[in-house]
């Protein structure tokens, strides 16, 4: 198995492949892809790449449309960053609170003063600031990384509201009692003194907050995002920083005008920038890369459905993607009826438009069976294991 790597990878994801393995920035024709943050989008794909495995959470840097045509799985690593995201966002809302980058910007300004401490008591109300607790943190989105933000503010004794339409069932057993739960937004928005953004950035969700949401918005609320910069749209936000509506915007996706904005923390997209973090995703983005070139696994992929048949025990394995139409699992079965060949057991999943059939069947099907299922109509992709 060939797997081409972009970006620098770490040590500890590239050790969870074994010697059947080739890796390098050099690959040619790979079967998989493992990347961080390099863009795709200009890629042509070889006929034999069959998924590709983002280090991260957001996938904006590869072509998902272009990759679900043509059957291959995108997966990324939900939640591998989620705590160092999370411990980022709770030291961008105390840098919103209390002035600590001017206060230090100004301390280094005293070097060589014999009178700096004298100077410091003198002028340190300039960056007087204010305290966590007590205020109302919002936290919109409660996946990976906002449902533990959320009980972590709590228990700094913060009221938190938590909005977020669609959280799963899992991620709802997870949140702390004392998070109140956000049926409105605009009503969320009105009472927050903090807002939290940790939802992914889609055609949907693009200027999530715009001018209107933010003009229902706590005069003096402090914003942070952590999560893409296009959640919230720039020009409004721009003009409430400067009517000081918004008294800080802490994010870690500062664009050229954002940069050039008052009263904005910009930090250079260090939310997965440690160690751990860097380890724990290339970890899982490796892991999930030889699940589905070994077993067919499908676990989580951004565009095709979780699909799991676990240990192959049978002859061989048949993995089909297609799009979710009616009669595709009939019509498969057909074709590997009509070759003599015995299903022996199967596992049909799908997401949207787009679903997944694994099969483990009797015996390895010959080229012309796999042509055949392949030339179905809706079928994107066929694998045989």
């Amino acid at each position: 198995m060939k797997v081409k790597l972009f970006n620098k990878i770490s040590q500890a994801g590239l050790k969870v492949f074994d010697s059947t393995y080739e890796y390098s920035d050099s690959v040619v024709n790979p079967d998989a892809i493992l990347v961080r943050s390099a863009k795709l989008h200009d890629l042509e794909f070889n006929p034999e790449l069959a998924c590709i495995a983002r280090a991260g959470a957001g996938v904006n840097n590869i072509p998902i449309d272009r990759c679900s045509d043509a059957g291959i799985v995108v997966f990324n690593t939900p939640g591998a960053n989620a705590n160092a995201v999370k411990e980022l966002t709770i030291l961008g809302m105390l840098l919103s609170a209390r002035d600590v980058i001017g206060g230090i910007e100004y301390a280094k300004t005293l070097v060589g003063n014999p009178d700096a401490e004298k100077e410091i008591e003198a002028n340190k109300s300039r960056f007087a600031g204010y305290e966590l607790q007590g205020k109302t943190l919002l936290v919109i989105g409660l996946g990976a990384i906002g449902g533990p933000l959320a009980n972590l503010a709590a228990r700094l004794h913060m009221h938190v509201i938590g909005y977020d339409p669609y959280v799963s069932v899992n991620a709802a057993w997870s949140i702390d009692s004392r998070v109140s739960h956000g049926t409105d937004l605009t009503a969320a928005l009105a009472e927050a003194d903090y807002i939290s953004i940790h939802i992914p950035l889609t055609p949907q969700t693009k200027d999530y907050l715009g001018e209107k949401e933010i003009a229902g918005m706590k005069d003096g609320v402090r914003i942070m995002n952590f999560a893409r910069g296009g959640i919230i749209n720039e020009p409004a936000l721009i003009a409430a920083l400067e009517s000081g509506k918004v008294a800080k915007y802490v994010t870690d996706f500062p664009s050229a005008d954002i940069l050039s904005a008052r009263n904005v923390i910009a930090i250079p997209h260090l939310g997965a920038s440690t160690e751990e973090s860097e380890d724990n995703c290339a970890e899982m983005a490796a892991s999930e890369i030889r699940g589905y070139l070994e077993r067919g696994e499908i676990l989580h992929s951004v565009n095709f459905p979780d699909c799991d048949m676990g240990v192959m025990t049978s002859a061989a394995r048949i993995l089909v993607l297609h799009k979710n139409i009616p009669s595709m699992v009939s019509k498969i079965t057909q074709v590997l009826g009509e070759q003599g060949i015995n299903i022996e057991n199967m596992n049909n999943r799908s997401r949207k438009d787009l679903a997944a059939t694994i099969l483990d069947v009797s015996e390895k099907p010959s080229d012309a069976t796999v042509a055949a299922v392949a030339a179905q109509e809706g079928v994107l992709r066929v694998r045989v294991i």
